[in-house]
């Protein structure tokens, strides 16, 4: 029996738990649910009879082994840094895997391994990475087969807030794992810009955004998202001139961003002691001066006191004098846990997914830009539409595969019209549906 265990029932897996549940009745399977609170894992099953929830401590290797072994095939929701784990499990046991995650170094150090097993580790089939990478390549294998020259190709996604929703200033609420959130940027953006390879470390990012407009949808912030450039060899665009893919996010938000990054209020590599101490001493401890600390705020990032972007901050309540619920905590952490309360979805509340391709393209002896724009809007905070664009796409790869519908094998992502053509099909039936409008130049 071709069962399937689910590790993680946390804000993404909502909606890729239930078509898998619903699937039992073509497959004759059960899925096992599994978390480390039991109550999420029992919620997200609903009682359903060909599935069970259980409780894992992710580090009680013999539990561990036991609930994989028991599975034709994992599915991990987990973080992306607790992966490898469960992928040296599946490796061992011989169990296929599949995640919504960036292929992680560890995971490639397997990719002889696994391959030789006829095994399939499945990654980058989420959202972001995913949909993306399917819907464009789709896009730049047409073009090719017309005899087009793409000479330029961005990509920006962004998990917002509805505009109905919107009602802070940073028109942002978490939709996924809030950590990631507060991370995001870390290490060096490298990016391709007219032949010339770029770099933004992190301390530059966000104040290195572009300003993006979607046609019909909105003003965004893009900023340059981890390493494009080795995207150019999957994507097959080794001649591009131009090659990035970014992050989106609302208008004003990077500017006010860069004054936590600037601050180091993002930074988890150390502990403060906070025993006592309120969120305006905090902030006070990472700025120079000792005048007011907008003022300091102001000098430390060259810009007026009364920006929106320090009016932004203030509003988080990192300024004010409510205590601090640690006694020691590192930035990171204290800044996330205020913002889980002020970016918290109330349950009425929708997300919004926003993804552009842009592709600058020479055919039949004339220039023009492609747009490819798609929007999603959650239904609540349950159903939401990030963990629609994240675990649809890795709900369908698993169905095809126990179709026996995928043949590749090894460390994969979802670049091969094996995977796009069905997956991006079946999508458009759950209203995930790319508009594409073009524009000579």
């Amino acid at each position: 029996m071709k069962d399937i265990l689910i590790i993680g029932a946390g804000k993404s897996s909502g909606y890729l738990i239930d078509y898998l549940l619903e699937k039992t009745y073509q497959f004759n399977n059960k899925i096992v649910v599994a978390d480390n609170n039991i109550l999420f894992a029992q919620e997200k099953i609903k009682a359903h009879k060909n599935a069970k929830a259980v409780e894992i401590n992710l580090f009680d290797e013999p539990s561990r082994i036991n609930l994989i072994s028991n599975s034709y095939a994992v599915v991990s929701m987990l973080p992306a840094d607790l992966h490898p784990i469960i992928a040296k499990d599946c490796l061992k046991l011989k169990k296929h895997l599949f995640t919504a995650s960036y292929v992680s170094a560890a995971l490639l150090e397997m990719e002889e391994e696994v391959k030789s097993n006829k095994l399939l580790f499945l990654n980058e089939c989420g959202l972001d990475p995913g949909i993306d990478h399917m819907s464009a390549i789709k896009i730049i294998d047409v073009l090719k087969n017309e005899g087009a020259q793409i000479n330029g190709f961005k990509s920006y996604c962004g998990g917002l807030v509805a505009p109905e929703s919107n009602n802070n200033p940073w028109g942002y609420k978490f939709s996924w794992n809030p950590r990631n959130v507060i991370l995001a940027g870390q290490g060096t953006a490298r990016y391709l810009e007219n032949n010339e390879n770029k770099y933004i470390p992190q301390h530059r990012l966000f104040s290195s955004a572009e300003k993006i407009t979607v046609p019909g949808i909105g003003n965004f912030d893009g900023y340059a998202n981890r390493d494009s450039l080795g995207y150019r060899k999957i994507y097959g665009l080794e001649n591009v001139k131009t090659m990035l893919r970014g992050t989106l996010r609302a208008e004003n938000f990077c500017k006010a961003w860069n004054i936590f990054v600037q601050m180091g209020l993002n930074n988890e590599s150390f502990e403060v002691d906070v025993k006592n101490k309120t969120y305006r001493e905090f902030s006070s401890s990472f700025l120079p001066g000792s005048e007011d600390l907008k003022e300091r705020i102001a000098k430390l990032c060259n810009i007026p006191v009364s920006d929106t972007a320090i009016n932004m901050v203030e509003w988080t309540g990192i300024l004010g004098d409510e205590k601090i619920p640690f006694d020691s905590a590192s930035p990171a952490k204290i800044l996330q846990e205020l913002l889980e309360r002020k970016w918290k979805l109330q349950h009425s509340d929708k997300d919004m997914i926003v993804m552009q391709h842009i592709f600058e393209v020479e055919q039949n002896n004339s220039s023009k830009t492609i747009y490819s724009s798609l929007k999603v809007i959650g239904e609540n905070s349950i159903n939401t539409a990030m963990s629609k664009t994240v675990g649809l796409p890795l709900a369908i790869a698993v169905k095809l595969f126990l179709e026996d519908k995928i043949v590749e094998r090894g460390v994969v992502v979802p670049v091969s019209k094996e995977f796009y053509t069905p997956i991006l099909e079946e999508l458009e039936s759950y209203g995930i549906v790319f508009e594409e409008h073009q524009e000579i130049n």
